[in-house]
């Protein structure tokens, strides 16, 4: 039993580095739980009422606590079943769970990140980055302006649900920025998110309705510029 479970663990941290080409979900701070083989649900490194008044604790409750969660045990559903495949040798519905395991690992993973690269308005999060961070985002986008301008109308133009991405791309040392459709459409290979914010509406709707805008703007005033930095720096 103790060798499956060692399996099923290693096989379920795979999945997900896969998902999102990371050379090391550690390098970004995603560590996730996985207790006898299943992903669990990480814990919020702040209170629901840190990120007010920009994002409500009632929407923060919901957005862990029932969407989240529900990818993780998305995820933990897709790779049981497809452990089963392997098993039986039955892949008649591998297709479906794969794209199963894509969606609500893509899921897992980024809202893991999203969680971290925020913080307290006035504490850990809002202002401007600074160092080597400020240095890449001015290199490859000619100022922290232009980058901010870009990241913005790149959140406010996802077509549906999505997110827009920070990319770290290691070939050539650029920073760029990317929008993924539902948690794993329109993926780059060959490049790492080190910050990113969630467009689906059930991280804005309670406080900002359809105005997500709105939400984007006042998004800024939480981004944890120093988790964002150590991400970077982890994968240089």
């Amino acid at each position: 039993m103790s060798t499956r479970r060692s399996f099923l663990a290693s096989a379920a941290l795979g999945a997900a580095a896969a998902i999102t080409s990371a050379p090391s979900l550690h390098a970004i701070g995603f560590e996730p739980v996985v207790a006898g083989g299943k992903h669990e649900l990480p814990a919020l490194p702040y209170a629901f009422e840190a990120l007010e008044p920009h994002i409500d604790a009632q929407t923060m409750q919901i957005h862990q606590g029932k969407h989240h969660l529900a990818y993780v045990n998305g995820l933990n559903k897709a790779e049981e079943e497809l452990a089963k495949a392997r098993a039986s040798g039955d892949y008649a519905l591998i297709q479906h769970w794969s794209k199963q395991a894509a969606f609500h690992g893509g899921g897992h993973w980024l809202h893991s990140m999203f969680w971290k690269v925020m913080g307290a308005p006035g504490k850990e999060g809002g202002g401007e980055p600074t160092g080597d961070l400020l240095a890449a985002i001015v290199d490859s986008f000619g100022s922290f302006e232009a980058f901010k301008k870009q990241f913005s109308a790149a959140a406010g133009a996802v077509e549906g649900s999505g997110w827009a991405l920070l990319h770290y791309r290691k070939d050539d040392q650029r920073l760029l920025v990317l929008q993924a459709e539902n948690q794993h459409k329109l993926s780059s290979w060959g490049a790492t998110p080190i910050l990113g914010i969630d467009v689906w509406e059930h991280a804005y709707y309670l406080k900002y309705q359809n105005k997500r805008p709105d939400y984007v703007a006042a998004w800024w005033n939480v981004v944890n510029w120093g988790a964002v930095a150590s991400n970077l720096a982890s994968l240089r």
